[in-house]
């Protein structure tokens, strides 16, 4: 039997308009927004809607990506499709989370709003950077980064790009150190800091503080978390995977390999963007994904689903 797993994409995927058709048409989506709004004293519309300069901005971006997903799977599942598992690349693992029922999503929202906030303030601007690593292996990139001090890997994305992370001058050099290796390219992003890097230890134990405050319930289903790419069917597991994920590596690659291990032959990517599409037909070509970003798509996925 086909099992499904709803995913969902991390910072970075955000776009202006983002949800402006689920906000518009359906009832639940539109109160979602402004209940999130009121709380975050955030005109959410605004933010997502309209073009401004904020969307990209750390703080700003989480709270908006995660209304935006939530609000598009709340009308996905009053139209009769559930997922079996969930997960989400960093930001997004706390949709997975609220949708695998371990937390309410008004509470999602609540904490990576401060999860931004701490990311944001976690490191000086200039002092920590990323870079993304195209054609060379997980354990080809450990080699490099494992001699120099003050770099690690942050993602492991999808064979073929893995992300980089750390103090700026130890980022450059293992740079160098991974052209001269065999590196096709190694692209520096344009972050506002040195994310899921030791450098942020200090905001994950900010976050926990955070997480005292989550009513946190019992999952419906499972959720795969991104510290260890293992499946976790325990709520009291969570607060300690979430403190530790802000500043651990995001194991994606090997999380979509644990659900596809589990039977998982269905990935549904709800949000903005086709970036985890991408990575999932770079990862294995033979399961099959769909994009949900727009209203459109919603009833068109099912239909495909469940031919």
């Amino acid at each position: 039997m086909s099992k499904i797993a709803f995913i969902y994409p991390g910072q970075g995927a955000q776009k202006c308009g983002m949800g402006q058709d689920f906000y518009e048409a359906d009832p639940g989506a539109k109160a979602l927004y402004d209940q999130a709004g009121e709380l975050l004293s955030l005109d959410l519309k605004e933010l997502c809607f309209e073009e401004n300069d904020k969307l990209d901005i750390t703080e700003y971006t989480q709270a908006a990506m995660v209304t935006t997903c939530l609000a598009m799977t709340n009308v996905i599942r009053a139209k009769g499709l559930e997922p079996d598992v969930t997960a989400g690349l960093s930001l997004g693992e706390y949709c997975a989370i609220a949708v695998a029922g371990g937390m309410s999503d008004l509470d999602a929202i609540r904490t990576v709003r401060s999860r931004g906030v701490l990311m944001q303030q976690a490191v000086p601007t200039g002092v920590g950077s990323m870079a993304a690593v195209l054609g060379l292996t997980g354990a080809e990139i450990e080699v490099v980064v494992d001699l120099i001090d003050g770099v690690s890997i942050a993602n492991y994305n999808c064979p073929g790009q893995i992300v980089i992370t750390g103090y700026t001058q130890a980022v450059e050099q293992a740079s160098e150190a991974l052209k001269e290796m065999g590196a096709k390219r190694v692209i520096p992003l344009n972050v506002s800091g040195p994310f899921h890097s030791a450098l942020l230890t200090e905001a994950g134990k900010q976050l926990g503080e955070v997480l005292d405050t989550v009513n946190w319930s019992a999952l419906r289903i499972p959720y795969v978390t991104n510290v260890t790419a293992e499946t976790v069917t325990d709520i009291s597991k969570t607060k300690e995977l979430l403190e530790k994920q802000v500043a651990s590596s995001v194991r994606w690659e090997q999380s979509i390999r644990r659900m596809i291990a589990d039977g998982v032959d269905t990935f549904v990517e709800i949000g903005p963007g086709k970036t985890l599409s991408g990575f999932l037909r770079k990862i294995d070509k033979e399961v099959t994904c769909y994009n949900i970003e727009h209203l459109a798509d919603v009833d068109a996925v099912i239909e495909s689903i469940k031919k």
